[in-house]
């Protein structure tokens, strides 16, 4: 039941200590002010790095050859290797279970690429119908190559957004017309965007049997790229990954007579492995802001003790007249706890508020490597200013349980 009496005590004793309570509170508020803040950092963090995960394919694979760097069954060090169809085929019928797409890549050397006068500076790639998913690109008009490309070694071409723009004049259409690679010309069937921007707009993309044919690739493949299924769990996929990368690893060193220790001949870039690497580093440093932000709200809470000990120890003589004039020690510690959560609440959702508030209106406009619109979940927020005030509780709790069962005579004998 509302108590008016019980408010007005308080307000006065409040009153009378301006200074005292309001560092009282303003140490909550803080605690509160400095967890959210972290932690909406804290998943900031997580929202940048998601993004630029989310790029490129987030379980892609990726696969080249460099020289061998040690002995292996009396070949000499310093041996290039190169991959060819039949690694392509092989890993493709191994491996087949992991896969959820595939790629051979063959890089065109030395070309030039002209459409009517205009000479062009993009990089020129053979590569699979899968390769478009894989890069975790996007068409914006015509289409990507296809299978049918691919056995009719197709002279087609994909050309980006970026080149659309720069090359190509406002009024003019150039689905179906011709650019020349190298004198031999290339009909084009579509455009890509990709979301990593205009870096990633460079490439020319042909069928990567036309690659081999046309430009003397031979049966050479130099990366071969994968997307893998995802698992039920993302550690599972993790280690379907990893054990993919290994078994690659095995089979190519086994193939190409390449040492098992040597670990530059054989190189894998697994996105997953990274992204594993970051989520951990992100869950590490969240819980570190946990962490600093639970000590500060500790610290805040050790205040309002404090506090409470001097409000207990300047009224004690008053307690006593209570307790002589029939007062229950209950309402006793009723009156100081009401006290201490009265404090404790203002100050932690004035700190939430303020927070939250600061989180809405910076958030979105922060743009800083990895780091995205920083923000927290109101849920936890809330919770964790409810908890603070049952750390109120508490903090009120003891001194007010130590003043109720002081005997009488010595709370009036207290100067």
């Amino acid at each position: 039941m509302f108590d008016l009496d019980r408010w007005k005590e308080i307000f006065d004793a409040i009153l009378k200590n301006k200074l005292r309570t309001f560092l009282t509170g303003l140490s909550v508020a803080s605690g509160i002010f400095i967890l959210v803040i972290l932690l909406g950092f804290g998943q900031g963090m997580h929202n940048g790095i998601a993004k630029e995960f989310s790029n490129d394919s987030a379980n892609r694979i990726f696969v080249w050859t460099w020289r061998t760097t040690k002995e292996h069954k009396g070949l000499n060090p310093g041996r290039r290797i190169v991959m060819n169809n039949e690694n392509a085929a092989y890993i493709e019928k191994a491996f087949g279970e992991y896969l959820d797409a595939k790629s051979p890549l063959l890089r065109v050397q030395t070309t030039s690429i002209t459409y009517g006068k205009e000479t062009l500076g993009y990089r020129v790639q053979g590569v699979g119908p899968d390769y478009q998913p894989i890069e975790n690109e996007f068409m914006s008009e015509g289409r990507f190559l296809s299978e049918k490309d691919m056995a009719e070694r197709a002279k087609v071409a994909v050309l980006s957004n970026k080149m659309k723009r720069e090359v190509f004049k406002k009024d003019d259409e150039p689905l179906g017309k011709f650019i020349k690679i190298s004198g031999v010309p290339f009909k084009i069937i579509g455009f890509y965007g990709d979301p990593g921007g205009d870096q990633e707009e460079q490439r020319i993309y042909i069928p990567f049997t036309t690659a081999q044919i046309v430009f003397n690739g031979s049966d050479t493949v130099n990366n071969l790229a994968y997307n893998l299924k995802p698992q039920a769990t993302f550690d599972e996929t993790v280690k379907a990954s990893m054990e993919f990368s290994e078994n690659l690893k095995t089979y190519l060193k086994q193939v190409h007579m390449v040492a098992p220790e040597d670990e530059g001949a054989i190189r894998v870039f697994n996105t997953l492995e990274q992204a594993k690497r970051f989520h951990n580093l992100t869950g590490g440093i969240k819980l570190f802001f946990w962490f600093v932000g639970i000590c500060t709200i500790v610290a805040g809470v050790v205040g309002v003790s404090n506090i409470m000990l001097i409000v207990v120890k300047e009224r004690t003589k008053e307690i006593g007249v209570r307790k002589a004039l029939g007062a229950k020690p209950w309402s006793i510690v009723a009156m100081i706890v009401q006290e201490a959560v009265f404090v404790t609440a203002v100050s932690g959702f004035g700190g939430l508020i303020f927070s939250m508030g600061l989180l809405e209106l910076v958030g979105p406009n922060i743009e800083v490597d990895y780091i995205l619109n920083p923000s927290v979940n109101f849920q936890v927020a809330i919770t964790t200013v409810f908890l603070l005030i049952g750390a109120g509780v508490l903090a009120g709790f003891f001194p007010a349980w130590r003043a109720a069962r002081m005997s009488t005579i010595d709370a009036l004998r207290d100067e």
